[in-house]
């Protein structure tokens, strides 16, 4: 029941309070309270808009967001707000003015709105426009290790390494504690073959500073090749213990669709069987054809170079191999967790989807991602 004494700041107060705690269905609650008595309040449709982003709501939030705009059409966090929900939609054109609207006003100041704004972008890979938000970020407040490493990141996905390094070195001076930046500056110089250089700032993260498995995955692979440290170190049980958090344990699903897969790759062994006697009498027919045309082309094997320079040839299968045997971390695993774990390092540094349906749709998905080239 709504309390008449209180006024709209003072719900939107409570509200705020109640998101920023991560309560965000209370959160809604008094939003929706404080409307039936201040339905003209802006904040709190903008507050609305947040709570139904936050609850992936996104429609509503879109709703709520474009309703404080008719109230005010200048409303910078609405404007915000609206141009998130936007992308969400892939409606990239529309949330982009949404944004430069918010530089129109006049709110070049508003440090953490640009870094709101930069973030959105950058999350949908339009780097270069979130680039321009941060640096408008750091010309406001050039001593935040936040939003100078923000640049940092945006030069590393437009391909400018050298620039990206030298900023992330930036931030880590104005912040030796941004461990954000100090694992993004570590996977940058481990891409480039810089491996000292990269376990040097690793070891300076805790396990816990880590909330994706590449850093942890990189920091334990460079002990081991570096330090010769052996598999059961006690100094890697807590990155083990916590590359098991963030892995997961399987869940009911998991294990369903587990058994699923199983079944379905003996379906398909079996099948194998079934044609392989018939793949052999075609093998033999093709010998003799091989034999008579002499000028019959052969077939030609998959040939790439990997970032580092490393040239490998072979099936497409093959090639998945020898990725997975150059990576002391990957011994004994099966082709399926490599390009797993391969993917979804990929995806959470730069958010990069890579197929893992084969060994071919993961090279190709590789070579997209600009992790290696495709000679042939």
């Amino acid at each position: 029941m709504p309390t008449p004494f209180l006024s709209s700041e003072e719900y939107d107060e409570r509200a705020h309070q109640l998101y920023n705690e991560g309560q965000y269905d209370r959160a809604l609650t008094v939003l929706r309270e404080g409307l039936t008595l201040y339905p003209n309040a802006v904040e709190l449709h903008v507050g609305v808009g947040y709570a139904r982003s936050a609850r992936e709501e996104y429609a509503w939030a879109r709703k709520a967001f474009e309703e404080a705009l008719v109230l005010d059409p200048d409303h910078e966090d609405a404007l915000a707000g609206l141009g998130e929900t936007l992308l969400r939609f892939g409606q990239n054109d529309p949330a982009v003015k949404c944004f430069y609207r918010i530089l129109e006003l006049g709110y070049h100041d508003d440090v953490d709105l640009m870094l709101q704004a930069g973030r959105a972008l950058f999350r949908d890979a339009l780097i270069a426009e979130a680039k321009e938000f941060f640096e408008v970020a750091v010309q406001q407040a050039p001593d935040s290790a936040e939003a100078v490493a923000c640049v940092g990141y945006a030069q590393h996905r437009l391909g400018d390494d050298d620039a990206a390094i030298a900023t992330l070195r930036r931030s880590l001076q104005l912040d030796s504690e941004h461990a954000e930046a100090r694992i993004y500056l570590a996977n940058i110089l481990y891409d480039r073959g810089d491996y000292e250089a990269a376990l040097y700032h690793l070891e300076r993260t805790s396990p816990d500073d880590h909330w994706d498995e590449l850093g942890i995955w990189r920091l334990t692979e460079l002990k081991k090749s570096l330090y010769r440290v052996a598999d059961d170190d006690e100094d890697l049980k807590p990155w083990d213990e916590r590359l098991s958090e963030l892995s997961g344990e399987p869940d009911d699903i998991d294990d369903m669709l587990a058994e699923i897969e199983t079944r379905f790759n003996e379906a398909l062994e079996g099948e194998a069987e079934h044609a392989k006697g018939q793949l052999e009498l075609f093998g033999a027919l093709l010998s003799e054809l091989v034999d008579q045309k002499a000028d019959l082309p052969t077939l030609t094997e998959h040939q790439i170079v990997t970032e580092e320079g490393r040239e490998l040839t072979g099936s497409w299968e093959r090639i998945v191999q020898q990725l997975r045997d150059a990576s002391a971390a990957f011994t004994g695993r099966s082709l399926h967790d490599f390009m797993t774990t391969e993917a979804r390092r990929e995806l959470a540094r730069t958010g990069i989807r890579i197929p893992t349906t084969d060994p071919e749709a993961f090279i190709r998905g590789s070579a997209d991602a600009g992790r290696l080239r495709i000679l042939r």
